[in-house]
């Protein structure tokens, strides 16, 4: 094995990032398939689905049996060198521009 082929343990995002980015992709998507998706356990999704709740980045409704997630992107990010940044910025790396401001209601 070459030493390119070695994949890196560690990422550039947290844990958090990553279960926010799958949310903002599905706002349906269960605990089990976001810990497939990032590679932690359930658990540990539904730890940092309570933690983005009580932030108030997410906002979490019953749907049926399924929660259904909106994103306040308005949100400033929280470490003391990213505070300037809303959660909007954040998410604005991975695709759709969300709405300056504003919390993204379910498709």
């Amino acid at each position: 094995m070459k030493k390119d082929d070695v994949t890196p343990k560690w990422t550039f995002l947290t844990n958090h990032s990553h279960v926010l980015v799958c949310i903002q992709n599905d706002p349906f998507a269960r605990a089990r398939d976001i810990a497939d998706l990032v590679g932690i356990t359930e658990r540990s999704v539904q730890r940092i689905l309570t933690e983005l709740t009580e932030y108030g980045v997410l906002k979490r409704e019953k749907s049926g049996r399924r929660n259904q997630y909106s994103v306040d992107f308005s949100r400033p990010l929280r470490h003391p060198l990213e505070q300037h940044r809303a959660v909007a910025d954040l998410l604005a790396l991975f695709g759709e521009k969300p709405e300056a401001g504003g919390i993204r209601e379910p498709r």
